[in-house]
């Protein structure tokens, strides 16, 4: 996808509009994995094979796309260490820092409502009495 150079108006933060970079950008950061990868980043500074490592079932090529994606939105810094072999590691930036404040949200959303939506989930599945 390639990001519009739009002018910064309040139209663009529109994620309900499908032309605005609003949406865009929820699009980009709204996925399973960017949300996990921001998550396991937390306030630390961590190599690629760590984060890999943290991030359970993410493949070499899924976590390279979404932290260049990342990157380009200004979410996550990355650092290359002139060494052989490379070391590169990776943090959030502020408004990284920022966004996973709402995703912690997000997961003890998820902790909280847990049993709640488990037992929904039942009963959608039960046949009618």
């Amino acid at each position: 996808m390639v990001t519009k150079q739009l002018s910064g108006l309040p139209e663009d933060a529109d994620v309900t509009r499908a032309d605005s970079l609003g949406r865009e950008i929820f699009s980009d950061v709204a996925n399973k994995w960017a949300l996990l990868i921001i998550e396991c980043l937390g306030e630390d500074t961590v190599r690629f094979s760590a984060l890999r490592d943290a991030v359970e079932g993410i493949s070499h090529k899924m976590l390279t796309q979404n932290l260049r994606m990342l990157e380009r939105n200004g979410l996550v810094e990355r650092t290359v260490h002139p060494t052989v072999p490379p070391r590169v590691e990776y943090a959030l930036t502020e408004p990284g820092l920022a966004l996973r404040v709402t995703i912690e949200g997000l997961c003890g959303w998820t902790r909280t409502y847990l049993p709640a939506i488990e037992a929904s989930r039942a009963a959608f599945g039960a046949p009618p009495a």
